[in-house]
C-alpha cells in the first residue's frame, strides 16, 4: 500500500518511525457532468475575478477571507514554519479506556506502518501495551495542513488509527428528538424484543452495495447496446398505521427471509407473537407515591371506622324499633285473636235460640 505520510510516533522518548497509509478506499459511483445533446464533457476552469482569464496550477495559492471580504495571503513556506510540534509526528497524549470515545468523533482511518527494520521492536512493543492494558492512545497530530485529533488501536497484528473530530466539531442533538409525549407499552417492546431476535446478527461479508452492481450491470447493458435490465418490483405490504400490527407483519417476514416460517402460517405466527410474555417492569415507584398511598389508606381506614360505628348505632336503634314493633304488632295480635274467638262463641249461641223457638211454636 502507497503510503500518504512519514513520520515518528512519539511514545515519551520512544520515537517509532511509522508510514501512513490509507485503510479504507471508496467504491462510489461516480458520474461525469455531460452536454445532454452531444455528450461533450463539462468540465470547470479557474478564472482570476480581476483578469477574467484562466489560470494553471502554478499560479494558484492559498488566501484567508477576512469578515470584509478582504484576502489575505499565506503562503506554504510561511505555514512551514508555525511552530506545530505535531508537524512529523503523532504525539501520544493519554491511555483511555475505548468506551471513552464517542462514536460520532470517528473520522478516516489509517494503518500505521513500521519505517524499516529499526522501528520493529518499539512499534511490537506499543501494540503489545495497548493488547494487555484493553486502551486506546490518544494522539495528536498535523497532516493536510492542518492539526488533528486520533486514536490508536490494535487491529490484527497492526496498528490502526482513527482520525478524530474535535469535541467542539461534534454538534448537540438538540431539536432532533421527537418533542411529542409518547407512551412504549411492554407489548410494543416485547415485539420490537421479538423482531432483534429474529433478525439476529450478520456476517458483515456477506453485505454488498446493490446499487453499485446494478448501476455496474446497466452500464454493460448499455456498452453493449442492449436494453436496460428491468427493476425487480419490490414487494408491497400495504400502508401500515398501527404500531403493533407494524411490528407483527415485520416478525413475520423476518421469519419468512430466513426460511424459518413458511409463507401460509401467517395466522399461527400472529397467535404466537400475541402470546409473547408480558415484560416485567423494573421501575421502583417513587417514595412521594408510597407515602401518599399511605395516607390514603390510613385516611380510608379512618373513614371506613367512623363507618362501622356509624352503622353499628344505626342496627341497634333498628333493632330496638324492630322489637317495639313486634311487642306492639304481637299484641294486636292477641287481641285480634280473642275478639274472633268471643264473635265465634256468640255465631253459635245464637243459632241454638232460633232453633227453640221454631220448636214451641209448632
Amino acid at each position: 500500500m502507497r503510503s500518504i505520510w512519514n513520520g515518528a510516533i512519539s511514545f515519551g522518548l520512544v520515537s517509532i518511525p511509522i508510514k501512513l497509509v490509507n485503510a479504507t478506499e471508496s467504491h462510489t459511483i461516480s458520474f461525469r457532468q455531460i452536454h445532454t445533446e452531444d455528450g461533450g464533457r463539462i468540465r470547470y476552469r479557474k478564472v482570476c475575478e480581476l483578469e477574467d482569464r484562466e489560470v494553471g496550477s502554478g499560479e494558484i495559492g492559498k488566501g484567508w477571507e477576512d469578515a470584509d471580504g478582504t484576502i489575505i495571503p499565506i503562503t506554504d513556506e510561511e505555514l512551514s514554519h508555525l511552530p506545530i510540534p505535531t508537524a512529523k509526528t503523532i504525539e501520544i497524549v493519554a491511555f483511555v479506556p475505548e468506551d471513552r470515545i464517542d462514536p460520532l468523533q470517528m473520522d478516516a482511518a489509517y494503518y500505521l506502518q513500521a519505517g524499516g527494520a529499526p522501528a520493529a521492536k518499539p512499534y511490537t512493543l506499543l501494540r503489545e501495551a495497548l493488547k494487555r492494558s484493553n486502551k486506546v492512545a490518544i494522539a495528536k497530530y498535523a497532516l493536510r495542513g492542518r492539526e488533528r485529533l486520533g486514536m490508536l488501536r490494535v487491529v490484527g497484528d497492526a496498528i490502526a488509527m482513527h482520525g478524530l473530530l474535535w469535541p467542539d466539531e461534534v454538534r448537540a442533538p438538540e431539536g432532533v428528538a421527537p418533542d411529542t409525549p409518547v407512551t412504549v407499552r411492554d407489548k410494543e417492546l416485547d415485539l420490537a424484543d421479538a423482531l432483534m431476535d429474529t433478525l439476529g446478527e450478520v456476517d458483515l461479508d456477506d453485505l454488498h452495495d446493490q446499487y453499485r452492481e446494478a448501476v455496474e450491470e446497466l452500464v454493460a447493458a448499455k456498452a453493449a447496446g442492449e436494453a436496460p435490465p428491468e427493476a425487480p418490483t419490490a414487494p408491497s405490504g400495504g400502508k401500515v398505521l398501527d404500531l403493533m400490527a407494524a411490528l407483527e407483519k415485520s416478525v413475520r417476514a423476518a421469519k419468512q427471509s430466513r426460511g424459518e416460517e413458511p409463507a401460509g402460517q401467517a395466522a399461527a405466527e400472529e397467535a404466537e407473537v400475541r402470546a409473547l410474555p408480558q415484560r416485567k417492569s423494573a421501575r421502583a415507584a417513587p417514595k412521594r407515591t408510597d407515602a401518599k398511598k399511605s395516607t390514603s389508606t390510613a385516611k380510608k381506614s379512618a373513614s371506613s371506622g367512623t363507618a362501622r360505628k356509624t352503622t353499628s348505632k344505626t342496627a341497634q336503634a333498628t333493632k330496638k324499633t324492630t322489637a317495639s314493633k313486634s311487642t306492639s304488632t304481637t299484641k294486636s295480635t292477641s287481641a285480634t285473636k280473642r275478639t274472633a274467638a268471643a264473635k265465634k262463641t256468640t255465631a253459635k249461641k245464637t243459632p241454638a235460640k232460633k232453633t227453640t223457638s221454631r220448636k214451641r211454636t209448632a
